[in-house]
């Protein structure tokens, strides 16, 4: 692991955050890190209102959007709505066909076969639409790419509106309108939406028409809040409005398919990281065992009884999940072992029978033992399909563009893509991909890396202390949970190891004089020696509150020490 404490911002700044928050310099060290620099920028991170939303006619293509599906809706066409198998999809498809059918009832849903017709629009698809009388599809979280699909449909009369998020190639599809925060002629203020908020910012423009305020929108957040969480995309601007009031929702008054799940869980309150680890999984391992209609239905559901019928299905699925997940992971470690491909600055691995529901997440538990740009292929028909995931700061889709003469297609963002190519060209790909990362990663990115935000000491942490750093929360990409270093630190003679195979690090801490503290350190259990006969070393963490007995006590969750 590198330890890399972020540079200091400039003092001045710092400073005249600090007084003009009344808080701690380190605390406004912390924001000022986050690009939160004045009063105002304070005040609009810690209480994050709807009135923050953007106005959604600002996104290039929305009059044209709503300006069809009105058409459709006068001429009472059939209108369907259309979304990838993953969550982002699932949630964007539940939400805008949810949305539609309050006023209008010809509205159907379609979820591609994950391995029948793979990602995005499908040829399949609009042969389902044209049989069945649609002449409108809406497409969310896809789309951007799919030249060929939309121009095949418009052969069939049928129009498409695209609502997507990934990175537009240099020409866009012949659609209706083309919703992408990412063309470089939208002019939209925040262009990192996931598919789901594309898909609601066209609901909030649809209801402009029928006087429709933000408050008419809460009860979707929990879908929108449930696809920022599980797409990764950074909580910063709009994201982190929309996931602040999409948790409480989660909390307070979910839809019945999300109510069904945390019922299954038993878990009182969720947070992000709840959202992302227990909610997302679930919605995601229909598309990935079964199919992602299961979500759709389940997302959709009003009846309760009926929602946890559901959700205990798609609990099997997601178990299901876990054991192809962990085999699929022994073999990749066993191929990578046997093959000698360790000194390599890529893994990429096939294998005919892998799951193709499963080797996205495989890709990135290969990539805890092996931390470099992994790509996991699996047979798919009569070519080779592929999840890519990459490590912090390395472009994954850039370098399978400059690949890209030896794939059939690809797709996705910097940190995850998708591809296929032809069995004749898995090697020649395989070497082009290696060569390609070789020269264009920095040997830094391939030692995993803890970012330090702040060096404190033991008498700076305060219930006060961890009460402001709640209020950084929701947390994600670009707005992390604040990591902390503290040196010269000891144990008390509590150290042990806990978990069934001694895994974990639990102690009770103290710096110089300060009041004990206990810390957990989850996969630490081999560092206990660096702990024992009262040595000192220094630890990074970070600090949370723990209830015990309606006691509050803090705990630092320990990411490393040395």
């Amino acid at each position: 692991m590198r330890w890399t404490l972020k540079s200091k911002p400039p003092e001045q700044k710092v400073k005249q955050l600090a007084q003009a928050l009344n808080v701690e310099d380190f605390v406004a060290t912390l924001l000022v890190q986050r690009g939160i620099e004045t009063f105002e920028d304070a005040k609009n991170f810690f209480r994050p209102s709807l009135a923050h939303l953007h106005d959604p006619f600002l996104m290039k293509d929305m009059d044209k959007a709503v300006a069809r599906i009105e058409l459709a809706i006068a001429n009472q066409e059939n209108i369907l709505v259309f979304g990838d198998y993953d969550v982002d999809g699932t949630t964007a498809v539940s939400l805008v066909s949810s949305y539609l059918k309050t006023y209008y009832p010809n509205i159907a849903t379609y979820i591609p076969d994950r391995y029948a017709e793979g990602y995005g629009i499908s040829f399949k698809g609009i042969d389902f639409a044209d049989d069945n009388g649609f002449t409108l599809i809406i497409a969310l979280d896809c789309g951007i790419k799919s030249i060929d699909h939309v121009a095949y449909a418009k052969e069939r009369n049928i129009d498409f509106i695209i609502c997507d998020h990934h990175r537009p190639g240099s020409t866009l599809p012949d659609a209706v309108a083309v919703l992408d925060p990412k063309r470089d002629d939208c002019n939209y203020p925040y262009d990192e939406l996931c598919g789901c908020g594309v898909g609601f910012k066209l609901i909030q423009a649809l209801g402009s028409n029928r006087n429709q305020t933000i408050d008419d929108f809460i009860p979707y957040l929990d879908l929108v809040a449930t696809a920022i969480a599980a797409d990764i995309v950074p909580m910063t601007g709009e994201n982190r409005v929309l996931a602040h009031f999409g948790l409480q929702v989660i909390n307070s008054n979910p839809r019945p398919g999300i109510k069904a799940l945390i019922h299954q869980i038993k878990k009182q309150s969720l947070d992000i990281t709840d959202v992302v680890f227990i909610i997302a999984p679930r919605i995601n391992a229909a598309g990935r065992i079964k199919h992602g209609n299961h979500a759709v239905e389940l997302l959709t559901e009003f009846d309760f009884e009926q929602a946890q019928q559901f959700a205990s299905e798609i609990e099997q699925y997601n178990s299901d999940r876990k054991d192809l997940d962990k085999q699929i992971t022994k073999e990749g470690l066993l191929q990578i072992e046997n093959n000698d491909e360790k000194e390599r600055f890529t893994t990429v691995i096939y294998q005919e029978d892998w799951h193709k529901g499963v080797i996205g997440i495989v890709a990135s538990r290969l990539i805890e033992t092996y931390y470099r740009p992994t790509l996991v292929f699996t047979k798919s028909g009569d070519k080779y399909a592929a999840s890519a995931r990459s490590i912090k700061g390395f472009d994954v889709y850039n370098a399978l563009e400059a690949c890209s003469q030896h794939l059939e297609q690809f797709g996705g963002h910097m940190y995850a893509a998708g591809m296929t190519l032809k069995e004749e060209n898995y090697s020649t790909f395989k070497e082009a991909f290696e060569k390609q990362v070789q020269e264009t990663i920095h040997p830094d990115m391939l030692i995993p890396e803890i970012e330090i935000d702040s060096e404190i000491d033991f008498a700076d942490i305060t219930l006060k202390l961890t009460r402001i750093l709640k209020q950084f929360e929701p947390f994600g990409p670009q707005n992390m949970t604040p990591v902390f270093l503290t040196k010269n630190v000891k144990d008390t003679g509590y150290a042990k190891k806990l978990g069934g195979e001694d895994e974990h690090l639990k102690l009770f801490v103290k710096q110089n004089n300060s009041e004990g503290i206990s810390a957990i350190g989850f996969g630490l259990g081999k560092k206990i020696d660096l702990t024992t006969n009262q040595k000192a070393f220094e630890a990074v963490y970070c600090i949370d509150e723990n209830e015990w007995n309606g006691k509050i006590s803090i705990q630092l969750r320990l990411k490393n020490i040395r």
